[in-house]
C-alpha cells in the first residue's frame, strides 16, 4: 500500500534515492526559483541564472546522499545557502576572468562587488527562502480547501485582516474565520515539514 502523504519520509530523505523522480521534482519545482531569483538579484542575466540553478542542483543531488540532516543542528536553508553562494562566486571569478580585456565592463562590476556578495548577511536569503517556500506549500495545498475556507485563511493570515472584517468580506461567523485559518495553517506547516524536513519556525502570516 502507499504511503499517505502525511506519513512519507521528508523529502530530503527521499532525495537520497536518485530514482524517487517524485521527490527530486518537488525539490526543483520548491528550490529552483528560489536560487534563480538570487542569482537575478546579484545581477545575472536569465540564461546564467538558468545555468547557475543547473549547476546548484547538480550540487545537491551529488551531496544529498551523504547529507545527514538533523533539523536540531542546523536548517536546510543554512545547508544550502553556502552552496549557491559559492557556485555564484565561483561563476563571478570565472565569467570575469574571460572577459578581462574584452571592454565588457558588467563582469568586471560583478567581480569586483563579489566580496560584498561573500559577507553578505544570510538575512535576506532566509526571508526569500520562507517566501518561496510558503508560496510552494499554498500551491501544493489550495485544492484541499474550499474556497471560502481558503479565502478565509487568506484574508485574515495573508493579508492581516482582523477576523471581523474578513467574516463580513465573505458572510461568514468570526468563529468560522479563525477554524479556517487555523485549518490551512496547521496543513501549511505539515507540508512545509514533509519539504524540509522541519517544522517552520514560522510561516509568515498572521498566527
Amino acid at each position: 500500500m502507499d504511503e499517505s502523504p502525511l506519513t512519507r519520509p521528508s523529502l530530503l530523505v527521499r532525495l537520497r534515492d536518485p530514482r524517487d523522480w517524485q521527490a527530486w521534482g518537488q525539490f526543483v519545482d520548491a528550490y529552483a526559483p528560489l536560487v534563480y531569483g538570487y542569482a537575478r538579484k546579484h545581477h545575472l542575466q536569465d540564461a546564467d541564472a538558468a545555468d547557475l540553478t543547473q549547476d546548484v542542483l547538480r550540487a545537491v543531488a551529488g551531496a544529498v546522499g551523504r547529507l545527514n540532516y538533523d533539523p536540531e543542528r542546523g536548517s536546510f536553508r543554512s545547508w544550502l545557502f553556502p552552496i549557491v553562494r559559492n557556485k555564484l562566486r565561483n561563476f563571478v571569478t570565472r565569467n570575469g576572468r574571460h572577459c578581462r580585456g574584452s571592454g565588457d565592463t558588467d563582469a568586471q562590476n560583478m567581480l569586483a562587488a563579489l566580496p560584498a556578495a561573500q559577507e553578505e548577511d544570510s538575512g535576506e536569503w532566509d526571508k526569500e527562502y520562507d517566501r518561496r517556500v510558503f508560496s510552494w506549500a499554498a500551491d501544493q495545498v489550495r485544492g484541499e480547501f474550499a474556497d471560502a475556507t481558503w479565502q478565509a485563511f487568506w484574508l485574515a493570515a495573508v493579508e492581516g485582516k482582523n477576523p471581523k472584517e474578513a467574516a463580513a468580506a465573505l458572510k461568514m461567523t468570526v468563529g468560522a474565520v479563525y477554524i479556517a485559518k487555523s485549518r490551512v495553517i496547521a496543513r501549511l506547516r505539515k507540508k512545509i515539514e514533509q519539504l524540509q524536513g522541519s517544522s517552520p519556525s514560522s510561516l509568515g502570516v498572521q498566527s
